[in-house]
Parts: structure tokens; C-alpha cells; sequence
């Protein structure tokens, strides 16, 4: 496998610079005049922590867990591939009692993670391929990948962040991708908006989306790749997963925290891919 960057490439500062050919928002030249690559990923990671996932906690972790059965007996370790922070492995052990082996490509993520969501059933692990090696075949329950498709920009790594999460799965065990919705990009919902209104983007193109801070502040400005539909289903089926579902959840009951009319509720934000193991 290829190194491949952090799985959320954010511009911290909140005017994303030039894009790099992989597809990250650089920093501009006077910010990285003072700031060392470590530091400008630290600040990238504690950008990226202090956005509110608001509407991924009421509309799509919820609908990955329900894919992947999070709380029943059958699923007792759990990977969360591109765990970034340590958000949605916290979720999984406060939903369940569940491990959760948490991993990432991103050591300031890593270390986010651990400095404030520790928990003594969550292992976090840093990979620097993006390879899995320290899990042996057949060792989850289930797994998932949470916004780490959409900020993989080469689709040789999408086959291997699947043939390598089918590795480490059990027979039967299911694997779940939760990505922003490449049917509605472009629409603007209560946090967040991925792409540009009314442009049409190619499978794999580059696209610059904007995450609103809960503070009021610069929002982030995050440049990820578009894929359509298709693509999870193939790069699940040549991984060797069936059975394989799309959901496009939407919000079915209101909440005051996303406002009074809020887009989620007839815009599906959101797309769940999720296959078997055999």
C-alpha cells in the first residue's frame, strides 16, 4: 500500500491555500514559514475535533450501527478504519460493550484520540500504509469507515482499505462505508456542504466542501474526492463483500438543534454502503 495522507485533510485556518497533487488544502506560504509540517497537521486535527458532527450523530452513525448490529451480542470488536479523533469509537463503546480497535494515518489525530477520549475498550493504532497488519485474519465482528473514501483520492487505495477490512473480518461480519452523499452535493445542510451548488463532478474529482464551526469561527474548508454510487459497490464486490445495501437515511424526526426547516429532511445527507463477508 501506498502512504496515503490523514484521513480528514482540512485547511485549518480556514482559507484553504493551493491544492498539492494529493488533494489536501495546503496551508499558504507565510503560515508555513511558521508552523513545521507536525505542528500545521496538529492544527489540522484540532480543527477538524472542534467541528460538530451534529447532523452525523442524529442521521448517519446512527445508521451505520443499525447496518452493522453495534449492541448485539454477535459483535464484540469492532474496526473503525480512519477513527481520526476518536468521535465515533467513544459512540460504539458508549452504544455498546464492544473493543473497538480505532485506526489512523494521522499521529496528531491519533494523539487527539487518546489524549481526550481514552477508554479502556478502545485501542487506537497507527498504520503508516494504511495497512492492517497488526490484526489477524478473521479477528472483527464488524468494521467501518467513516468519511475515509470521499478523502481518498486514488482508487487503487479504496480496493485496499476493502480487501484488507475483508481480511481482517469474520465470516459473516459486515462492513459498513459512511460517506457525504455524492447525490447531493452541493446542497447546503445545517453543518456542512460538500462541493459547489450546481457543479457536476466526475467520479474521483477533486472538490472543495466547507464545515461550519460551532463557534461561530472561519469555517474549515476541506477538499475530498467525489465518488459516485458505483463505486462503493464495486470496490465492495471486488473485495469479495455480499449481500450488499445502500441506505440514503434522512431525518425522520425533528430536531430543534438543526433549526426549524432543516435540509436533512428531504435531502438525504448522507450515504451507508454496507456488505457480508461470506
Amino acid at each position: 500500500m501506498t502512504p496515503r495522507t490523514t484521513s480528514h485533510p482540512i485547511s485549518a485556518l480556514g482559507d484553504a491555500g493551493p491544492l498539492d497533487a494529493g488533494g489536501a488544502a495546503r496551508l499558504d506560504i507565510s503560515a508555513a514559514d511558521r508552523l513545521d509540517a507536525d505542528g500545521a497537521a496538529r492544527l489540522d486535527a484540532e480543527a477538524f475535533d472542534a467541528y460538530d458532527d451534529l447532523p452525523e450523530r442524529l442521521i448517519g452513525y446512527p445508521a451505520v450501527f443499525h447496518a452493522l448490529g453495534i449492541g448485539s451480542c454477535a459483535v464484540r470488536t469492532v474496526l473503525d478504519y480512519g477513527c481520526g479523533p476518536g468521535k465515533v469509537a467513544t459512540r460504539v463503546v458508549e452504544a455498546s460493550d464492544a473493543r473497538v480497535v480505532a485506526v489512523d494515518v494521522s499521529p496528531p489525530m491519533l494523539e487527539i484520540a487518546r489524549e481526550r477520549r481514552p477508554h479502556p475498550r478502545i485501542d487506537y493504532r497507527l498504520t503508516d500504509d494504511g495497512g492492517l497488519g497488526f490484526l489477524a485474519d478473521g479477528s472483527v465482528d464488524a468494521a467501518m469507515a467513516c468519511f475515509v473514501f470521499v478523502t481518498t483520492g486514488d482508487i487503487a487505495d479504496l480496493h485496499d482499505i476493502a480487501a484488507e477490512t475483508h481480511r481482517v473480518l469474520r465470516p459473516g461480519g459486515r462492513f459498513a462505508v459512511l460517506d457525504a452523499n455524492p447525490r447531493t452535493t452541493g446542497i447546503r445542510f445545517s453543518t456542512f456542504r460538500r462541493g459547489e451548488p450546481g457543479r457536476v463532478y466526475t467520479k474521483g474529482e477533486r472538490r472543495r466542501s466547507r464545515l461550519e464551526r460551532p463557534d461561530g469561527g472561519a469555517p474549515l474548508e476541506p477538499v475530498d474526492h467525489h465518488w459516485p454510487c458505483q463505486t462503493y459497490l464495486d470496490v465492495l464486490g471486488k473485495a469479495g463483500f455480499t449481500d450488499l445495501d445502500v441506505h440514503e437515511p434522512v431525518l425522520t424526526h425533528r430536531s430543534a438543534l438543526l433549526g426549524h426547516d432543516p435540509a436533512e429532511a428531504g435531502h438525504p445527507p448522507f450515504l451507508v454502503v454496507s456488505g457480508v463477508k461470506q
